[in-house]
């Protein structure tokens, strides 16, 4: 199997970050900096960079501007609350520092640096496994939801699930809609009517578990990049992450769906609800032109879509 297209965007180097950020993050470090490497994984057009400095001292820091994408410095700040408030034993890097320019400037974060890697893909077996025990132990750590509904917001409300994103495919037509989303929107509108309702839980969930969040050490798993957490049913993780497992070489869906303890005891009604309301988002979006700064966006969420079609086609029997 291949693996897809590569979770890859358009970085910056730590030299192209504006001088005063860089002296801001060297202030905070007591330091200056004499290594930096960026790292490739992931779509935020900014920096994403380990850092070393003159005493010795290694931290990864992230930040971002409006420009090119207006929208990423409030991903930024939102992951900063999410992930300041994660108890300390919860599998992330722990966040050290943040800096904020305010509307129009730029978001940095400064984490712990880890010393790992992301997986191997295609998917390995051994390092799946790996992932799916870690993410096991994960949803029963996170549940009940150590962060109230206030800072994390709940998963039914959240773009992703309450969108409607086939009854925008029904009214719009778009071009380039394959023909089984075509034949079938109405009963895919009325299906996703539901999700919403479907993931309401009391854990607190990643909502983007993907190869290129997570990182590998001898002996942990850890999870990164917390923007789009939100609080709901303990098996959305497993959801949402299987499409991107079966692309990049894993197993298919169902396969992955059921060796996660959540998603195996889950009811089939609301799971299904989620997958379509999941196969409507990476459909639409995969017709749309790419955000600003992401160019690379577009063909990784479409993969992802034709794999969750595929799936509601399999749990639907609409072939």
């Amino acid at each position: 199997m291949t693996t897809g297209p590569p979770a890859t965007g358009s970085r910056l180097d730590w030299p192209q970050l504006p001088a005063r950020v860089r002296a801001a993050v060297e202030a905070w470090l007591g330091s200056p900096i004499v290594a930096a490497v960026t790292q490739p994984g992931g779509f935020s057009p900014g920096v994403a960079a380990r850092l070393r400095t003159a005493g010795g001292r290694r931290v990864f820091v992230k930040a971002v501007a409006p420009a090119p994408n207006p929208d990423a410095p409030a991903f930024h700040r939102r992951e900063a609350r999410i992930v300041a408030a994660l108890p300390a034993d919860v599998p992330a890097p722990r966040l050290l520092w943040s800096y904020d320019e305010g509307d129009g400037g730029w978001v940095a974060l400064a984490y712990e640096d880890v010393d790992g890697r992301q997986p191997a893909l295609p998917w390995r077996a051994g390092e799946l496994e790996r992932v799916l025990d870690a993410l096991a132990r994960l949803t029963r750590r996170l549940t009940p939801s150590p962060l109230p509904a206030d800072v994390a917001g709940r998963a039914g409300d959240s773009s992703l699930f309450s969108r409607h994103w086939w009854e925008q495919l029904r009214r719009e037509r778009p071009a380039g809609l394959d023909e089984w989303s075509a034949r079938h929107l109405d009963r895919l509108a009325a299906l996703e009517a539901g999700a919403a309702a479907a993931v309401a839980g009391e854990t607190l969930l990643h909502c983007d578990v993907r190869a290129d969040n997570l990182l590998l050490t001898p002996d942990r798993v850890l999870v990164v990049d917390w923007p789009h957490a939100r609080i709901g049913a303990a098996w959305v993780d497993v959801v949402c992450f299987a499409p991107s497992v079966a692309m990049q070489g894993g197993p298919p869906p169902e396969a992955l769906l059921r060796r996660h303890p959540a998603g195996s005891g889950a009811a089939a009604e609301p799971v299904t609800a989620a997958i379509v309301a999941l196969a409507g988002a990476f459909t639409h979006w995969s017709l749309q032109p790419p955000p600003p700064g992401l160019p690379t966006l577009r063909p990784f969420q479409a993969a992802q879509g034709a794999v969750a079609r595929a799936w509601v086609a399999e749990r639907t029997g609409w072939t």
